[in-house]
């Protein structure tokens, strides 16, 4: 696909988008539909869409397999991270009435909070998981070949 320009423009014009599509699922999933899945799995399917143009070494260069790893971990500590600070302070795991001070039945914020940060743990997780299986697929197919 290197060789096609009109492909290689084309993705060129749509792969910003896509991301900046990925963003709003990620911040507006709490407002209505989509959330860190989503937005995860769509900023996943724009990444995948570069290594399809431009080649696996290519998209490994602006996103390194090692990253990815950090960043699945990094999602997943996010995650838990929310659950084990709403348990310090005296709540049950999630339980986001306490992440901020009013605690009253109605604590808007803290549960703003709490599934803002949630989400963007899932999100962050969820495009690295996606990237990091699709760079083996791609690594044992081209190692398939070669042997």
């Amino acid at each position: 696909m290197k060789m096609n320009p009109i492909v290689r423009e084309v993705s060129n014009l749509v792969i910003p988008p896509i991301l900046l599509f990925a963003l709003y699922v990620q911040f507006h999933g709490d407002f209505g539909p989509g959330g860190g899945f989503q937005a995860g799995v769509i900023f996943a399917a724009a990444i995948i869409l570069h290594t399809l143009v431009y080649g696996l070494e290519s998209t490994q260069k602006l996103f390194n397999p090692m990253v990815m790893r950090f960043f699945v971990s990094l999602g997943l500590l996010i995650y838990i991270g929310v659950g084990v600070v709403c348990m310090f302070k005296g709540g049950l795991f999630l339980d986001y009435n306490v992440l901020t001070e009013s605690h009253g039945a109605h604590n808007v914020h803290g549960q703003e909070l709490g599934i803002l940060l949630v989400e963007l743990g899932v999100g962050i997780t969820v495009a690295a998981v996606m990237i990091t299986i699709f760079y083996s697929l791609c690594s044992r197919r081209v190692r398939g070949k070669a042997e």
